[in-house]
C-alpha cells in the first residue's frame, strides 16, 4: 500500500487562548472522522497549536482507496416489471445487467458493481473543509469580503500529502506550502518542504515550537530557572501555565520588580493582579513569603531584555496601585456596617437577597455547630459575615478573591480569628481537588452556604439535567458530600440538614426526599474518581438495617464493602447470600422467623420468643460459634465495618460445611425452624452492611 505524511496548517490571527487546545482537538478529531468514514488507513495523528497556527500531521496515509462492491438490494422478482426496471433506470443500467439474489425467504434483484477506490490527493478537499466547518465555535467571525465563518480571521493555508501541495480552496484561501514566522524576528515567510519536517522546520526557521506540550515544559522549565537565578522559588500555576502558552510561539521567561511598598496588601490581592490581569508568575523567598519580584513570558527574544522588563514593571505598577487604594480604602468601613447592603443585592429571584442568604446561612451555622462540636456563636458569626466582602471595592475589582478578602476585613475589624478563617474559607471546596475548610467553623460555614444554596435553587424548581446544570448544584452536592465525609463528620444527618435549610425556605416537606435523594446521586461521582464501584455503593446505600442519612457512616461501610469485594472468597460468600434469599422467597412465611429481630442470639445461644434453641448437629454449632464470634465484634463498636466484613470472610469454610452437609428445609418442622433462624441470623449479619443482592447482578 503506498502511503504518504499529510500536513494541514491553518494560519489564523491569534486565537483565543483559553479555546486553543479545544479548537486544536476539535480540528484533529474532526479530520480522523473523516478520513475514517472514507475508509483511508493511517499509523498515527499529531496536533499543534501555537497563537497563530492549527496543524495536524497525519502520517503514513493511504493515497488512495481500496476498491469497494456496491451492493443495492432492489424489489422482489415477483414485483410488477414496471417497479423493476425503474430501480434498473436509478441504478444506470437495464433490467438485464440486475442479478438475481436469496434474502431471507425470497428472491430479490440486486445492482453489483465494482466502485474503483479515489485518490486521497481528490478527496483531501472535501475532507479539510468539513473538518474545519464542524468545529464547534459559540461565537464566529467574519472578515474581508468572503461568506466564511471562524473563530478568527484566516490567512494562509497548507495542505501537503508528501511534498507536493494539495490543490485546494477552502474559506478563499489557495493551499500552498508556505507558512510564517514571528512577526518581528527571524524569516518572516519561508516554504515546508516535506510535511514530515514541519515542525523541524519552524524550529529551525523561526525558532517556533508547535508542539503545545512541548512548548508549555520549555516554558515550565525557564520559569523555574528565571527564579532560580533570583534565589526563588516559582509557584506555577497548571491552568496559568497553560493559557501563557497559548499566547506564546518563541517563549522567552525574564523576570521584573515592583515596589516592596506594596507588599503592605495582603499577598493574595497581588498575586490575583498578576495572575489574572497580567499572566504573570509570582515567586516566594525561601521562607514561602512573596516577594516584590514576578516571572514574566515574552513571545520574542529581545537584544535588549531591558526595554521589556521596564514595560512590564510600568504595566503592573498601576494594578498593585489600585490594589493598594482598594485595601485601604475598604478598611475604613467594617463589615457588620455592609450587612444592611447586602438587602439590596439579589440572591436569586424567589430566593430574596443575599442579606436573606447570610441570615439562613448564620441559622444553619449554628445549628450545624451543635452538632459537630464546633463553636457556636463563633459559627454563626462568621456565617452572618460571610458574605459582605461582596460590597468592597477589592472584590468588586478582583471577583476571585471573594471570602478570602473578608477574612482580611474580619480581622482588621476585630473580629475573632476563628471568625476570620471560616469567612475566607466558607467557599471551599470551590471546584475537583481543592482544599477543604481547615477549621470547624469554616465547616459549618461552608456547608451552610452550600446547603442553602442547594435547597433553595432546587426548591424553586431549577433542577438540574443529564445535561444542563446552569446553577452548578450537582458540583456543590458534591462538595457538601466531600467536607461530610473527608472531614469525618460522623453525627451530621443530611436529610435533617436538608430540612432544617427546607424550614428557612418554608419549602413543603415532600421537597426534602427529592434534595436528599439527589444529593446522593453524586456519590457515585465522588467514589468512581476514586476507583470504587457504582454497584458496591449502591449495595451500601440500599442496606436494611442502617440509616443512610449519615453519610460518613455510609463511607465506611463503603470503604468496608470494597475492601470485601476485593478478597477473592467475597464472590463465593455473595452467591451464599443469594442463596439464602432465594430460600426464603421460596418458603411459606409461617416458617420464617421473624426478620432478624424475632429471635436474639446472646451468651452463645439463639432464642426465638424467649425459648432457646439447642443445636445437635455439628454443623450447626460450628455455624453458631462463628456467629457468636462476629456478634462479639458487633456488640464492640458497631461502625467497626472493616472488622465485620473481615468476620464475614472468615465465615466462609464454616458457611460452606453447613450448606454442604446439612437440610436447611428439613422435614422436622423445628430442626427447619431452628435452621431458618440460623440461616436468617447469617443473612443479618450482611444486612448489617449492605444489600448484597446489587453485587450479585
Amino acid at each position: 500500500m503506498n502511503t504518504q505524511d499529510f500536513l494541514l496548517e491553518l494560519g489564523c490571527e491569534e486565537l483565543p487562548p483559553k479555546l486553543l487546545q479545544q479548537l486544536s482537538n476539535s480540528l484533529t478529531h474532526n479530520l480522523t472522522t473523516e478520513l475514517d468514514k472514507l475508509k483511508l488507513s493511517y499509523s498515527s495523528v499529531e496536533s499543534f497549536a501555537t497563537p497563530r497556527r492549527l496543524s495536524v500531521l497525519v502520517s503514513n496515509l493511504q493515497l488512495q482507496q481500496n476498491d469497494q462492491i456496491i451492493e443495492r438490494k432492489g424489489p422482489s422478482i415477483r414485483a410488477p416489471d414496471q417497479a423493476i426496471e425503474g430501480f434498473a433506470k436509478s441504478c444506470g443500467v437495464i433490467k438485464n445487467a440486475l442479478v438475481q439474489k436469496a434474502f431471507g425467504k425470497a428472491q430479490y434483484y440486486f445492482f453489483i458493481k465494482q466502485q474503483k477506490g479515489l485518490k486521497t490527493m481528490d478527496l483531501l478537499e472535501s475532507i479539510v473543509d468539513t473538518a474545519i466547518q464542524n468545529i464547534p465555535i459559540a461565537k464566529p467571525m467574519r472578515w474581508s469580503n468572503l461568506d466564511t465563518y471562524f473563530v478568527r480571521p484566516v490567512h494562509w493555508l497548507i495542505m501537503m500529502l508528501g511534498s507536493d501541495v494539495v490543490p485546494a480552496l477552502i474559506m478563499g484561501l489557495v493551499s500552498g506550502n508556505i507558512t510564517r514566522g514571528l512577526r518581528f524576528t527571524g524569516e518572516r515567510i519561508f516554504d515546508i518542504t516535506c510535511a514530515k519536517d514541519y515542525q523541524k522546520i519552524l524550529l529551525k526557521k523561526a525558532q517556533i515550537e508547535v508542539d503545545f506540550n512541548t512548548r508549555k515544559e520549555m516554558i515550565r522549565k525557564q520559569v523555574i530557572q528565571v527564579a532560580k537565578n533570583n534565589n526563588a522559588t516559582a509557584v506555577i500555576d497548571e491552568a496559568l501555565l497553560d493559557e501563557v502558552c497559548a499566547l506564546v510561539e518563541y517563549p522567552c521567561a525574564f523576570s521584573s520588580s515592583f515596589s516592596s511598598k506594596f507588599l503592605d496588601v495582603p499577598e493574595e490581592a497581588l498575586i490575583s493582579a498578576m495572575k489574572s490581569h497580567q499572566k504573570y508568575f509570582h515567586m516566594l523567598d525561601t521562607d514561602g513569603n512573596l516577594i516584590p519580584e514576578f516571572i514574566s513570558v515574552a513571545n520574542i527574544e529581545s537584544s535588549d531584555l531591558s526595554v521589556i522588563v521596564d514595560g512590564n514593571e510600568r504595566v503592573i505598577r498601576p494594578r498593585l496601585a489600585d490594589s493598594e487604594f482598594f485595601w485601604e480604602q475598604d478598611k475604613s468601613t467594617t463589615l457588620e456596617s455592609r450587612i444592611s447592603k447586602l438587602d439590596s443585592v439579589l440572591f436569586m429571584d424567589g430566593l430574596g437577597s443575599m442579606g436573606d442568604k447570610v441570615r439562613r446561612i448564620e441559622t444553619l451555622s449554628a445549628y450545624i455547630a451543635d452538632i459537630i462540636g464546633s463553636n457556636t456563636k463563633h459559627s454563626a458569626r462568621a456565617g452572618l459575615l460571610s458574605k459582605t466582602d461582596l460590597m468592597t471595592d477589592m472584590v468588586g475589582e478582583f471577583a476571585d478573591l471573594q471570602g478570602v478578602m473578608g477574612g482580611y476585613y474580619a480581622l482588621n475589624d476585630g473580629e475573632d480569628p476563628a471568625v476570620a478563617s471560616a469567612i475566607s474559607e466558607h467557599y471551599h471546596p470551590r471546584f475537583s481537588g481543592d482544599t477543604l475548610p481547615s477549621t470547624k467553623e469554616g465547616l459549618c460555614v461552608a456547608i451552610a452556604d452550600k446547603v442553602d444554596s442547594i435547597v433553595g435553587i432546587y426548591g424553586i424548581g431549577h433542577k438540574p439535567t443529564g445535561s444542563k446544570d446552569p446553577y452548578a448544584l450537582k458540583r456543590a452536592a458534591l462538595g457538601l458530600l466531600r467536607m461530610i465525609i473527608e472531614s469525618e463528620l460522623k453525627d451530621l444527618d443530611l436529610f435533617d440538614l436538608i430540612s432544617e435549610s427546607s424550614k428557612l425556605y418554608q419549602f413543603e416537606e415532600d421537597i426534602r426526599y427529592e434534595i436528599n435523594n439527589f444529593t446522593y446521586e453524586r456519590l457515585g461521582a465522588y467514589y468512581q474518581y476514586k476507583g470504587i464501584d457504582k454497584s458496591v455503593v449502591m449495595a451500601a446505600q440500599h442496606t436494611p438495617q442502617s440509616d443512610t442519612n449519615y453519610v460518613y457512616d455510609l463511607h465506611l461501610r463503603i470503604q468496608a464493602l470494597h475492601n470485601f469485594v476485593q478478597d477473592e472468597n467475597s464472590k463465593s460468600l455473595i452467591e451464599t447470600y443469594k442463596r439464602i434469599n432465594n430460600i426464603f422467597k421460596n418458603i411459606s412465611s409461617k416458617d420464617t422467623p421473624d426478620s432478624g429481630y424475632g429471635f436474639k442470639l446472646y451468651e452463645g445461644k439463639i432464642s426465638i420468643d424467649g425459648e432457646d434453641i439447642e443445636f445437635t448437629n455439628k454443623f450447626d454449632k460450628k455455624l453458631l460459634v462463628a456467629l457468636v464470634r462476629i456478634d462479639k465484634t458487633i456488640q464492640k463498636d458497631e461502625e467497626d465495618y472493616l472488622s465485620i466484613v473481615e468476620g464475614l470472610l472468615q465465615l466462609k469454610p464454616v458457611i460452606d460445611d453447613f450448606f454442604d452437609n446439612v437440610k436447611i428445609l428439613d422435614d422436622n418442622l423445628e430442626v427447619r425452624r431452628n435452621r431458618m433462624a440460623l440461616t436468617n441470623l447469617v443473612s443479618w449479619q450482611f444486612r448489617l452492611i449492605a444489600d448484597f443482592t446489587y453485587l450479585s447482578k
